[in-house]
């Protein structure tokens, strides 16, 4: 299991190569990238610029993707979450959920995303129109994480 907060760039296709090799456990591989967008809303977005506390990010992504493993049979995870300024088209975050079944790793998955959209803290601030402004906090999210809760 793997937790990187990092400004570096990330391969989807080497991250997900390095978990699978010589695995015969593994009958699911669920992945999810994230992506610097090039709209946001009728704006079009020149870069945005993702700032954090590394240490606090980390700590709680690592939370996000111990809670996703007491709940789902996961042979491994990978959660990798950059930093700092990204243009249109650049990778954000990367998921990578390993199961036996299916059902299991696309669950983790998307139950990590929706905590990372609202515990992990990263800031965002998004350059539109030769003009910039911080990113609030969506409902959406919220409703997304809530979902998860166990009754």
């Amino acid at each position: 299991m793997t937790v990187r907060v990092q400004r570096e760039d990330f391969d989807l296709g080497a991250e997900v190569k390095r978990l699978t090799a010589g695995r015969v456990d593994v009958g699911a591989v669920a992945t999810f990238t994230g992506l610097c967008r090039g709209r946001t809303g009728s704006d079009t977005v020149g870069a945005m610029t993702l700032e954090t506390y590394e240490a606090m990010a980390l700590a709680e992504l690592q939370r996000i993707e111990e809670e996703a493993r007491g709940r789902w049979p996961l042979a491994d995870v990978l959660v990798v979450h950059r930093y700092g300024r990204m243009e249109p088209g650049d990778n954000i975050v990367l998921v990578v959920a390993l199961s036996e079944h299916r059902q299991a790793a696309f669950a983790a998955a998307e139950f990590i995303m929706d905590f990372l959209k609202t515990r992990a803290p990263f800031w965002k601030f998004e350059e539109t129109g030769g003009e910039g402004g911080w990113v609030a906090a969506k409902d959406v999210d919220d409703a997304a994480a809530d979902r998860w809760s166990q009754d």
